[in-house]
């Protein structure tokens, strides 16, 4: 792929991190809130929920919890199979056409009902498999937008590291991890005061993030020169 150099590139994937883990957030907030207390990103709580359901007899829980976490798995797969299938394509990125999905998926939410939950849920979880396993780094580190675990520990060991060693990259890191957990935080609260305002049509502002992102991918492909961006490559 040509490289365009450009003022005001966004190739800084930090940027486009950022987005998404504001939409992450508001994903979570939004299923647990008003979805029935199921968690779209964090699929260890599902988990743990779907345990406790069966520890309890309460068998008629487990599609609550089963299906989003089997619809987040097949959100991972769909995402390798367009990886796959349009790698080698220049006219468009196929994570470009991994968070379109995604951003289509989530407006598709924000009309279907109440009573209709676990469809609501299992898509969500589908859209956030897809982020999950289409974003994994930024700028060369490996990070998530869609949960905090893998990032809070990551960031605490670079600030031990750079305790240590007083090395800027270690700096670098210590903003990148924490700054994406802070973004995520932000994201759930945002979630949580749009689902009191506009009720189920609150998705519609994850919606609108993940749509940010795609444009913002436009750009970031135009001026990159970061060996390490993820996403050239």
């Amino acid at each position: 792929m040509n490289k365009l150099k450009i003022k005001g590139q966004v190739s800084d994937s930090g940027r486009l991190g950022t987005i998404l883990a504001l939409s992450g957030g508001f994903m979570d907030a939004y299923t647990y809130i008003l979805r029935g207390e199921v968690f779209a990103n964090a699929q260890t709580g599902n988990v743990i929920l779907l345990g406790i359901s069966v520890s309890e007899g309460q068998f008629s829980m487990i599609p609550r919890y089963l299906v989003p976490i089997l619809a987040f798995a097949s959100g991972i797969v769909f995402s390798e199979i367009i990886k796959n299938c349009f790698k080698n394509r220049n006219s468009i990125h196929w994570r470009q056409l991994t968070i379109i999905v995604e951003c289509l998926m989530l407006f598709v939410v924000g009309f279907i009902p109440l009573d209709f939950n676990l469809i609501a849920n299992s898509l969500i979880s589908f859209a956030c498999g897809i982020q999950v396993q289409s974003f994994r780094k930024i700028h060369g580190c490996q990070i998530a937008t869609t949960m905090c675990i893998g990032n809070l520990r990551t960031g605490t060991q670079a600030a031990v590291e750079y305790y240590r060693s007083r090395k800027p990259e270690d700096r670098k890191k210590i903003f990148l991890y924490y700054g994406t957990i802070f973004a995520f935080m932000i994201g759930a609260i945002l979630g949580n005061m749009c689902v009191k305002k506009f009720g189920i049509s609150a998705i519609w502002v994850s919606s609108l993030l993940t749509f940010i992102g795609f444009i913002m991918m436009f750009y970031s492909r135009m001026e990159c020169g970061d060996e390490k961006c993820e996403l050239c490559n």
